[in-house]
């Protein structure tokens, strides 16, 4: 008998309609678990190389973890893959909420949809009762009206749904999946690839629980974990993750005017204070998480801004707000209520508007290009006309789809030098000045610029909880944020590692358990005897494989790389002010992490490597 897994894995072929089922058995789950583990073994073996992201020979994965769905705090994520139409490489995003957690008690590990419809499509799943339904009454329509339809159909209220909107339908590469509405698996254009497979949705209702070793010692690990929460994370549940927007601001970290500044004079106007005391009404959390650190806004202004859509995270406030120069926190909750009703990223909407800002300012693009919209810095209006052009690739909005990397390869004229990405992938609210060991990490990121599998420097400056939970993996020793040498490459090796390691048990990183713990609730959920350990090179076996697709697609050196504006002097009156990634330190920094990886020097993993981690028949 398996615990914590089912041992299967359903497979919806939309070209010729078949439905079937895998079982890969116990030796598969151990050396992949779930999440991108799960995703990067499917993608590396099965889809051929150059292959066409938005073509029938990619796949789309939705993968949940052994903790996903189980009754421990901070279990409702999971995640969904394929190769990116974004960066043409490697592709996956994770979300919480309670898809996954639905999946898993409908009995399956992961949901592998191959081919092309010919026509719009939903699946619904009751157990082991799985269709393919018409789709075509839903095409165009938005997530919430979607959502609402397919429960319906399903004839179950309780009936869980992730899908894309018009940006997926529209293959906008910059689109996202969507789960129960406010909760999204943003990065790396999954929303394309779901929409280039005409697969509108997927609703999904079960009826039977993960099966669990040790009920006890989870118990008891949660009583130890509610504890904490309601002692220690009152500001998390208050605030959410937009408290930071003040905190960075002090720091001169809080990206600003596409990355050029680290403050922000109109911080304080989107701030997640003002947030709270103007136009939240709510805060929702997801599966079998007391935290509730997500934000629901209402505003019937201006701007009208329906709760429904839940509201702005930091990310958001900062890609649609400072990043654009935007202090009108009413246009940035009505942004955030447009990408999530047409299914875009926030992140990536917000720095593709924030590039065509500056190109705007700078000459590079007039009025003529951008349909008459005056898209300047601070423009709320502007990025919030933008954001339904890009959905919908209506004129100008059609260029930003593509992301900025291709847009400003179209534009030309010295614009891919406000182009703020690695690999295509726009980078996400967190400045490699002030944490100078996570720009590396948005270097060798396998989806390109990522902030959830990165080291977050600032965690490690001094000895404190963060520190201390990490001293099971070897970091024991506090590092200036501002430092870049072979020492942080080691802390960006093992704290990047241990975060990729989320995304594969699929345990929310906000939820504040030690490696220690999760050890032990990984013990306790599955039976097994293992160990950090084991559960690092099933981490490390994880992102070997990532790296290897992306060679084969390939990917080489000249493709770990930062934006020239992180080189460069951070502008503005703030306490940053002249900072700067030193680019001979980063060269030495990234080769260091390399050689840490099992690399060589050009980033390619040695066959001692891929030996130790039974990974020889990636490369055969």
């Amino acid at each position: 008998m398996s615990f914590g897994y089912h041992n299967r894995i359903l497979r919806v072929n939309l070209t010729n309609g078949t439905i079937k089922e895998e079982n890969p058995g116990e030796d598969f789950y151990r050396k992949h678990m779930g999440g991108r583990g799960i995703i990067s073994y499917y993608l590396m073996k099965e889809v051929p190389k150059g292959a066409d992201p938005l073509g029938p020979e990619n796949l789309l994965i939705f993968a949940a973890g052994p903790l996903t769905g189980t009754p421990m705090i901070g279990s409702g994520r999971n995640s969904v893959g394929a190769k990116s139409p974004h960066t043409k490489g490697y592709g996956d995003s994770e979300a919480g909420g309670y898809f996954g957690a639905e999946m898993k008690r409908a009995g399956y590990d992961a949901i592998i949809i191959e081919g092309q419809s010919d026509k719009p499509v939903y699946l619904a799943i009751k157990d082991e009762e799985v269709q393919i339904k018409n789709a075509t009454h839903l095409w165009g329509k938005l997530t919430n009206e979607v959502e609402k339809a397919i429960k319906e159909e399903m004839g179950d209220k309780n009936a869980r749904v992730t899908q894309i909107g018009v940006a997926g339908e529209n293959q906008v590469l910059i689109a996202n999946v969507v789960n129960d509405l406010t909760h999204f698996y943003g990065r790396s254009g999954m929303g394309a690839v779901m929409g280039s497979k005409n697969l509108r949705a997927i609703g999904i209702k079960g009826t039977r629980l993960p099966k669990i070793k040790d009920q006890s010692t989870l118990t008891e690990l949660n009583k130890v974990m509610g504890k904490n929460i309601k002692e220690n994370m009152k500001g998390m549940t208050e605030l959410g993750t937009t408290a930071i927007v003040n905190s960075l601001n002090a720091v001169g970290g809080l990206p600003t005017y596409n990355f050029k500044a680290g403050s922000f004079e109109g911080a304080d106007k989107i701030s997640g204070e003002t947030m709270r005391d103007t136009y939240l009404i709510d805060n929702e959390g997801c599966y079998m998480c007391t935290v509730d650190c997500k934000r629901v806004v209402k505003i019937d202004d201006r701007y009208k801004v329906n709760p429904e859509f839940g509201g702005p995270e930091y990310e958001t406030l900062g890609s649609l707000g400072s990043c654009c120069g935007i202090d009108d926190l009413q246009a940035v909750c009505k942004g955030n209520e447009l990408c999530n009703a047409l299914g875009l990223d926030t992140i990536s909407a917000g720095v593709a508007i924030s590039f065509a800002m500056e190109c705007y300012e700078n000459g590079i693009l007039s009025k003529e290009d951008t349909d008459g919209i005056d898209i300047k810095f601070g423009n709320g209006q502007a990025m919030v006309e933008m954001i339904e052009k890009i959905a919908n690739k209506d004129g100008f909005g059609e260029l930003l789809a593509l992301g900025c990397k291709p847009a400003a390869e179209k534009i030309g004229k010295g614009a891919m030098k406000y182009a703020m990405e690695v690999k295509g992938q726009e980078i996400p609210m967190h400045e490699p000045r002030l944490k100078q060991g996570l720009g590396i990490g948005y270097m060798v990121s396998p989806t390109g610029a990522d902030h959830c599998h990165n080291l977050h420097d600032t965690v490690y400056t001094k000895m404190g909880p963060g520190l201390e939970n990490m001293f099971p993996l070897g970091l024991n020793k506090p590092l200036p944020a501002s430092q870049l040498d072979e020492e942080k490459s080691h802390m960006l090796k093992v704290g990047s590692l241990w975060r990729h390691f989320s995304n594969i048990s699929e345990l929310c990183q906000f939820v504040p358990w030690s490696p220690s713990q999760i050890e032990e609730a990984m013990k306790a959920v599955t039976g097994w005897q293992t160990s950090l350990l084991e559960m690092m090179q099933i981490t490390e076996r994880a992102v070997n494989l990532t790296r290897l697709f992306n060679l084969r697609e390939g990917f080489e050196l000249k493709d770990d790389y930062l934006p020239e504006r992180f080189y460069e002097p951070l502008e503005g009156d703030n306490p940053l002010k002249g900072a700067i990634v030193d680019k001979k330190q980063a060269d030495i920094a990234l080769k260091a992490y390399y050689n840490l990886m099992g690399w060589d020097e050009n980033g390619i993993p040695t066959k001692a490597k891929l030996a130790e981690l039974d990974l020889l028949w990636a490369i055969n």
